[in-house]
């Protein structure tokens, strides 16, 4: 009687444990952030994720993927989205693991795996950025190759890039995976539309009319960005959403992560990619489109990922990037994501690093559950 009582007080606890804190994320303020008011109405708070890797339903680790994996991640959306409350989700490339391989009915089911994840929270407002997995390696890469998520997704042009606004903060998101190819005419699409942006940017700030006609049929060649002047002051752009990082120098200051840019490009590169990727772990946008980057948006801050690793890097002229971690057991390291939240004053903004329970801990406890229960049913059989 005594054991029964150990037992099923066990499973009790176990079962709580397993109900209300494994789905919880932990979630760590980075340093140097201090927090003088509480949050007010007009903040923006934003959920930003990475590398879900979803495989959609003809994978052949699809029933693992139904049964186990994708219950277990949108019980850590739930549980994210009812502690922060964000207003916004954004998905930083990487959505699919396979998805440049996929025709348009499979790429269908990863895009319905997305939606059952966010089960009941669908209808919050959300933007994904093409990622190498999603659309391909130069080599194939065009227009036809992003329509799939263009057309999946609210936000992007054809080319694959986008810009919303909400509330006081502006969003600008590239297809940084064309940027690293040559002459490629996608790469030439999103150059116009940086340029576009560039343009518009500039007419808020200047209030210029009839500036838009400068960008039409605007080809730049291989590696030979335009630069036309930009008087904008650093830091007064747009925020800036990417799959690839920017290209880091030993000039950058690293907030958190990785130490030096020696230690990250030697730790990343012992690192393999989870199946068949297009680009090493890495792989960064070229100096030459970082440098046209910076000249053209003047970004406020920028956030990436690709890394599959969190880290917090400030660039030489006092830009901030975050680059986000994979939200995915596949990656091999715990999933975890960022949270954002833009101060109303236009001007801050808080992040912190959330973390979620690794696969292992999962199946501990799931174990221990079953175990648990298995001997108490055992025990109630035998004393009846």
């Amino acid at each position: 009687m005594i054991l029964k009582r150990l037992l099923l007080s066990l499973f009790i606890f176990l079962y709580m444990f397993y109900e209300n804190w494994l789905p919880t994320p932990s979630c760590t303020l980075l340093p140097g952030q201090q927090i003088h008011h509480p949050n007010v109405g007009d903040d923006l708070k934003v959920m930003m994720v990475a590398d879900l890797m979803l495989s959609g339903r003809d994978s052949g680790s699809r029933y693992w993927d139904l049964h186990f994996k994708d219950f277990y991640f949108s019980r850590f959306f739930k549980k994210s989205f009812d502690l922060l409350k964000p207003d916004m989700l954004i998905v930083l490339g990487d959505l699919s693991s396979q998805g440049s391989e996929l025709s348009k009915r499979k790429w269908s089911y990863v895009v319905q795996e997305f939606h059952s994840l966010l089960g009941p929270f669908l209808d919050l407002p959300y933007h994904v950025v093409p990622g190498d997995r999603d659309i391909g390696e130069c080599s194939r890469l065009n227009e036809l190759s992003t329509n799939k998520i263009s057309r999946s997704f609210p936000g992007l042009d054809p080319s694959g890039c986008g810009a919303f606004a909400i509330g006081n903060v502006n969003f600008v998101s590239l297809n940084s995976v064309a940027l690293l190819c040559g002459n490629n005419d996608l790469r030439f699409s999103v150059e116009r539309a940086l340029e576009r942006e560039r343009i518009e940017l500039q007419t808020e700030n200047e209030q210029v009319t009839d500036v838009m006609k400068e960008s039409s049929g605007i080809k730049i060649p291989k590696y030979e960005f335009n630069w036309r002047e930009n008087t904008m002051i650093s830091g007064s752009g747009p925020v800036l959403l990417l799959h690839f990082p920017l290209h880091q120098t030993t000039n950058d200051v690293q907030v958190e992560g990785y130490g030096s840019m020696q230690d990250r490009a030697q730790l990343l590169k012992k690192r393999q990619p989870v199946g068949d990727a297009p680009y090493e772990l890495s792989q960064t946008l070229p100096l030459n489109a970082t440098e046209y980057i910076f000249h053209a948006l003047r970004p406020r801050m920028i956030f990436s990922a690709h890394t599959q690793t969190f880290s917090d890097r400030v660039h030489p002229d006092g830009t901030r990037e975050i680059v986000v971690p994979a939200m995915s057991w596949d990656a091999g390291n715990n999933p975890a994501f960022v949270s954002v939240t833009f101060r109303h004053n236009g001007t801050t903004a808080i992040v912190s690093h959330c973390r979620l329970a690794g696969k292992l801990h999962v199946l501990l406890l799931y174990t221990s559950l079953f175990v648990v229960f298995f001997i108490l049913t055992v025990q109630t059989s035998l004393r009846s």
